[in-house]
């Protein structure tokens, strides 16, 4: 048995070499270690060998079986390498390379980007929460009761739990109050949720921005003078402004913001038309006593603090900013319409 051992690994190990492709050397491997393989075979036969050469013919056949599969391996390497070299054999390595399409931030992030950036220069902090709120956070804090249509499951998206979709970013506004004392200055941008019905104009989410300051003797001329110059800065100095008045449950005396601006086209080009573009008011005593109610303690002391809040949606003035006529084409991901911006 030694000599026909000898002669097996001597055989294999020459057939491996002289294999052509993995096909062929795929032939060996089942040709010398597979069920019916040769070296199979001789283990089989190791039951009739007699207990003295069983160690030594056993030692032999294990150094037998692992030279061909070091074999078997090494030379499917090697083929391996040669097909890789074979497909690279054309190409021009000095050539140019394909330039990579770089991508933009979308149209609504660039325009968060900018009113973010211009609200830090007026040294307002950047505040964030859960989009799924509690009805306390999202309304009653905020001095809307039970009754008030909002609070209706048709038009807000509800959990089994009681839980909902946050129709407006002001609870923000509530969660950093629970949390901090006077004075505040945040603004709370983020995405919104109401049971709106899709069209050119509406989603049922949108991008809103939100704003809160509250210190002592915030005034209606510190909410006005903080709305004139943001929107004089993101639409030019030519922008004419009124604020009429409004009801917003959590606000009074509350105003609705109206805007005149050629970037817009609502200036003396586009026929002078006022164009509604913002919420606003000064914080509701209310407000106050919910959340001193909630932290236990009269840090928001409506004798002492007052304050400001405003909200106004990013995607319609994206939509006028950009001239985009429908506002489904923000989140249809076309790359012919992302590509313009």
């Amino acid at each position: 048995m030694d000599a026909q051992l000898d002669t097996l690994r001597t055989e294999a190990l020459a057939a491996i070499t002289a294999a052509a492709d993995e096909t062929a050397l795929e032939q060996l491997r089942v040709r010398f270690l597979g069920q019916s393989g040769t070296i199979t075979a001789v283990s089989k036969g190791m039951k009739d060998v007699s207990k003295e050469d069983k160690p030594r013919l056993g030692k032999l056949l294990n150094d037998v079986r692992t030279a061909v599969t070091a074999a078997l391996d090494a030379r499917k390497a090697a083929l391996q390498g040669d097909a890789d070299a074979a497909a690279f054999a054309g190409i021009d390595v000095t050539l140019p390379g394909t330039a990579s399409k770089l991508g933009t931030l979308h149209p609504i992030t660039q325009l968060l980007d900018r009113t973010i950036a211009i609200f830090r220069r007026m040294g307002f902090a950047l505040a964030d929460g859960p989009d799924i709120e509690t009805e306390w956070h999202c309304f009653d804090a905020l001095n809307t009761p039970p009754d008030h249509p909002a609070r209706n499951e048709q038009d807000t998206f509800y959990f089994a739990d009681g839980r909902l979709l946050r129709t407006h970013t002001s609870t923000v506004q509530i969660r950093t109050m629970e949390k901090t004392a006077p004075p505040i200055r945040i603004i709370a941008p983020g995405a919104a949720y109401r049971r709106d019905e899709i069209d050119a104009t509406h989603l049922a989410q949108f991008t809103q921005m939100e704003g809160l300051y509250v210190a002592e003797g915030v005034s209606v001329a510190d909410l006005k003078g903080t709305l004139e110059f943001f929107f004089r800065e993101l639409f030019g100095n030519d922008a004419q402004f009124r604020f009429r008045p409004h009801f917003f449950p959590f606000t009074e005396p509350s105003y609705e913001v109206d805007i005149k601006a050629a970037v817009l086209g609502t200036g003396s080009a586009g026929g002078g038309k006022w164009l509604e573009i913002a919420g606003c008011g000064m914080v509701d005593p209310a407000v106050f006593e919910q959340i001193n109610t909630k932290r236990g303690d009269t840090a928001f002391d409506p004798e002492k603090f007052t304050g400001f809040a405003f909200g106004f949606g990013l995607d319609r003035l994206a939509m006028i900013l950009s001239g985009t006529p429908d506002i489904r084409y923000f989140t249809d991901n076309d790359q012919r319409f992302l590509a313009q911006f």
